[in-house]
Formats: structure tokens, C-alpha cells, sequence
């Protein structure tokens, strides 16, 4: 049982109700996180704006950007948006096995080159960010990101630490 109040749907008012409605209709219903966002209006307004400008980013592929939701959630033992996540990866045509090789290797993700790279990247940034050199920004360049590409993603990866530790802290944290 969660230890927050959150706003049910059929309870949902002014912005929160927008945003339910938006995502009721994007994806057929309201992730758990978002019912902890609603807890505080400002915090879900924030969440769904970061949801908007990823979703309609110029470059970060959805595949690319759910494989870094996915293994930043299975690194931070995340199991909402790890199960969560997993299902996006199934329904863009990632097998079980496919998705297992991932998680052991991000760089054999079935993605393309530089979109492996920049998961690798992140990874690497996430798990030891003062290994991060100059040589991983040089490859991500060669292979045609920019800095606001990679800085993105990494955004992108980090964003998903703190709602594991608060779906986690406030009891809302179980499989999808």
C-alpha cells in the first residue's frame, strides 16, 4: 500500500486531469509514476512536460530512449519501469532473448550503430560517470551526435534514479 495520497483518474482535476486524459489516449493508461507525480501538481506538470520533449525529440529514436529507460531501470533495480519498459522493447520487435542480450551487453542492442553507442554511453555515464573521457564524447562525434544529443540522453538515463527511489520510499514500486 503506497504511502502517499495520489489523485485517482475519476478524481483527477484541471492539469492533472488533462494529463491523465493525454496519456489515457497516448498509451491506453496511467503509469505508476505519473499517480505518484499527482501527488504534487507541480512535480506531474514537470514529468509531463520531460515526457512531451522526448517524445517529440529531433534525433533520440523511442527505441533508443526506451532501451536506456529499460537498463537504467534493471541497474537501479527499478521493477515497475524495468517491466514497464521491457514491454515497449517487445512491441518494437525485441525478442525475450534480444532483450536479455541488452541487458548483458548494451552494445549488442538491436539498434543501430550510433544509437548502440549512445546506450553504451549512458550506461557507462550512469554506472561510473568519472570514467567518462573525452574518447566517449570524440566516438559519440564521429558517429554523428551532437552535445545536445548526448547530453539528452544522459538526462534521459539519470531521470529515471530519482522516480526509482521514490516509487521505492513511498511503496508504489512493483512489476508491471
Amino acid at each position: 500500500m503506497a504511502l502517499i495520497q495520489t489523485v485517482a483518474p475519476e478524481n483527477a482535476e484541471g492539469e492533472v486531469k488533462e494529463i491523465y486524459t493525454a496519456l489515457q489516449n497516448a498509451i491506453g493508461m496511467i503509469p505508476t509514476p505519473m499517480l505518484m507525480g499527482s501527488a504534487s501538481p507541480g512535480l506531474i506538470k514537470m514529468q509531463w512536460e520531460g515526457i512531451q520533449y522526448f517524445t517529440t525529440h529531433p534525433t533520440l529514436t523511442f527505441s533508443l530512449l526506451s532501451t536506456i529507460r529499460y537498463l537504467v531501470a534493471e541497474e537501479y533495480d527499478y521493477a515497475y519501469c524495468t517491466g514497464f519498459n521491457k514491454e515497449f522493447l517487445k512491441k518494437q520487435g525485441m525478442s525475450e532473448e534480444d532483450i536479455e542480450q541488452v541487458r548483458r551487453d548494451p552494445e549488442q542492442a538491436p539498434l543501430e550503430d550510433k544509437d548502440r553507442a549512445m546506450v553504451a554511453f549512458v550506461m557507462k555515464a550512469i554506472k561510473t560517470p568519472d570514467a567518462v573521457a573525452r574518447a566517449d564524447m570524440d566516438r559519440l562525434h564521429a558517429l554523428g551526435w551532437n552535445d545536445r544529443d548526448i547530453v539528452d540522453a544522459l538526462v534521459h538515463g539519470v531521470s529515471m534514479i530519482g522516480p526509482s527511489i521514490l516509487m521505492k520510499a513511498f511503496k508504489m514500486d512493483s512489476a508491471c
